[in-house]
């Protein structure tokens, strides 16, 4: 596309005043250094230029206040932002750093808690994230080298399938390969290349393999089609620069083949799964309490198994999907302590790591192909079977916690929750929610209660995306079972309450404070 005059001018101009002035002065005032050559093999943005170079530029505490000029007079908004804020990360990080892929999934969470609260603090959510993606920027020394650059297709041969040829250069960590097949499938649409994308997003049960694509599939809405391609490359990247690491794993081991690989390879092949139309059966409660609880009970093996049977017989795919969502959230209810220190239940542990992951799978086996619904759920299934972290912990809230809630209305019963939260007593939060829930009162007030705290609290960069994976899931999931997923947030919110993303006590999450100060709005 051919840019017109007053743009190229524009473009001389920055390039001359970033000369002149240097590239960090220029940052603070908000001129990008995007602009200074447009050989440099960069990519551009168009519109969002200007902030992407800004995010990437400006550090993170100069940067909130000028944002927030901006918003208040209508020079950019949360979407814009947001989109600005994912494209900045991308083609910083590509998919490559753990800070910069947690962030980038917490992005669309954090622009649809904006939509939950009232005008005044709609933002605080966005400007939050946005401060922890430009704040990694910077730390990370990354922000003048950009990993993502221009990429050209790759010549297919006929008859290859894109899928496999993807799979196999994830799996020799050849990274120019994959991107290069990955830009082919893309001249073919989003879509498609994202399903063939999920062929080694489903290679390995990483729970960051799937966020990362759940997520950037979701961006997309936010950025436009044309950026498509910018946000799904960082997923097959990712894939590419962890293969190693998986390898080294199986070495340390002793594996001659990937436990995961095989099961589901020769389950596959027992079951012709790949050769069979999928169910339309939805399944009942009953089904649903009974293969959650299989799942949390029994190996990752025996769980895919369960799952292929389930597949078999017809079930429909986001029945299954759903059975998986309740045994993560029981995983979550029956969390032991982690340690003989710690009782965390926030941040990186399995019950949370489960649900996201699961949350994720049940998002993207909706636009899937049939072989991709299938592998997704098998993926998810052997993931769920391994998301142990309990003994013979009762899952939560326990009967001595129900005894001890004597409230009766609604807001006596928020009011517990909410002191519980502050004290860190997860088992009171959650027998508060639960009984807030069986008493039948709206569960409006309940989300109210925990997006406050999913906003200052840092979560060790999960509080967003849990949060929406409770609203989500929350939404679709049987009456019957939707408060344990409430009662679960309860207690990942208590967990989190007051620590920084390094477990140290008396922190709120980075920018948040400031953020609400020029915002006008109490802490």
């Amino acid at each position: 596309m051919q840019r017109n005059r007053r743009e190229f001018l524009h473009d001389v101009g920055t390039g001359m005043l970033i000369a002149g002035m240097g590239a960090g002065l220029a940052g603070d005032m908000g001129i990008s250094s995007a602009f200074a050559n447009d050989d440099d093999g960069r990519l551009r943005f168009g519109k969002f230029d200007r902030l992407v170079g800004m995010m990437q530029d400006v550090p993170a505490n100069k940067l909130q206040p000028k944002l927030i000029a901006m918003l208040k007079d209508g020079t950019t908004d949360s979407r814009e932002l947001i989109a600005a804020a994912a494209l900045a990360n991308a083609t910083t990080f590509g998919g490559q750093d753990y800070v910069g892929y947690h962030t980038e999934m917490s992005l669309v969470p954090a622009l649809q808690m904006g939509s939950e609260l009232p005008k005044k603090r709609q933002w605080l959510p966005i400007l939050k994230v946005v401060y922890r993606n430009s704040n990694r920027i910077q730390d990370s020394g990354l922000s003048q080298k950009r990993r993502l650059k221009k990429i050209e297709a790759a010549q297919i041969p006929d008859g290859a399938d894109e899928g496999q040829l993807l799979l196999k250069a994830s799996r020799t960590a050849n990274m120019d390969d994959a991107e290069a097949v990955f830009a082919t499938a893309m001249q073919k649409g989003s879509l498609h290349a994202f399903n063939k994308m999920l062929w080694a997003i489903q290679d390995s049960s990483n729970v960051h393999r799937f966020g990362i694509a759940h997520r950037a599939w979701e961006l997309i809405d936010v950025v436009g089609e044309e950026h498509a391609h910018t946000l799904l490359r960082q997923c097959i990247r990712f894939c590419v620069d962890s293969e190693p690491g998986v390898q080294n794993w199986l070495k340390r081991r002793g594996h001659t083949e990937h436990p995961m690989r095989s099961h589901l390879k020769r389950t596959v092949e027992q079951y012709k799964l790949l050769d069979r139309k999928l169910g339309t059966r939805r399944a009942d409660d009953a089904w649903l309490l009974e293969m959650s609880e299989f799942v949390n009970a029994k190996t990752a093996n025996e769980a895919v198994d369960a799952v292929a049977a389930a597949i078999k017989e017809g079930i429909a795919p986001d029945s299954i999907a759903e059975a998986l969502s309740l045994s993560a959230n029981l995983s979550v209810l029956r969390q032991d302590q982690l340690n003989k220190d710690s009782w965390r239940a926030h941040g990186a542990t399995a019950g949370v790591h489960a649900s996201d992951a699961a949350n994720a799978w049940r998002g993207m086996i909706r636009i899937a192909s049939d072989r991709n619904k299938v592998m997704g759920l098998l993926v998810n299934a052997y993931h769920t079977g391994n998301a142990k972290s309990h003994s013979e912990y009762e899952p939560l809230p326990h009967d001595a916690d129900l005894a001890k809630i004597d409230a009766k209305d609604s807001a006596a019963l928020l009011q517990s929750a909410e002191s519980a939260i502050r004290k860190n007593d997860q088992r009171a939060a959650a027998a508060a929610i639960a009984v807030y829930g069986e008493q039948g009162h709206a569960a409006r007030p309940v989300f109210d209660l925990m997006l406050k705290y999913a906003i200052s609290e840092d979560g060790r960069l999960h509080a967003e995306k849990y949060y929406r994976t409770v609203v989500e899931e929350f939404a679709t999931t049987s009456p019957t079972f939707r408060w344990r997923q409430l009662v679960s947030l309860a207690r990942v919110t208590a967990s989190a309450y007051g620590y920084s993303v390094n477990d140290k006590k008396g922190f709120r999450a980075g920018g948040y404070e400031a953020a609400c100060k020029s915002l006008g709005v109490d802490v």
